[in-house]
């Protein structure tokens, strides 16, 4: 049995709450983002929650699972990227202003 086995017996609907809960928590950070005019940081968020859908798509045996991973693990790679680089940036910015 590989490792990891026995979660298949948690149902899937288990999974689809997990991964629509971190939809909803994307989704609030990208909204707060914007509202605070971070565009960079909420694109990052929005991929991140656009993810967490790719993510359900296999929970809801719409996909397989490689397809729906490799497309949700892409896109949080590219919203980790965007969340780095608008830290970095706000970073720098707080580093020239104190200088």
């Amino acid at each position: 049995m590989p490792f990891g086995a026995f979660l298949n017996a948690i149902p899937p609907a288990v999974f689809i709450l997990i991964h629509l809960v971190a939809f909803a928590i994307g989704a609030y950070f990208a909204n707060r983002a914007f509202k605070a005019g971070v565009a960079v940081l909420a694109w990052g968020f929005v991929l991140y929650a656009v993810a967490e859908i790719f993510y359900m798509t296999y929970h809801l045996d719409w996909t397989v699972f490689l397809f729906a991973h490799t497309i949700a693990e892409v896109l949080d790679l590219v919203a980790f990227i965007l969340v780095f680089s608008a830290a970095a940036q706000a970073g720098l910015e707080k580093l020239s202003r104190a200088s």
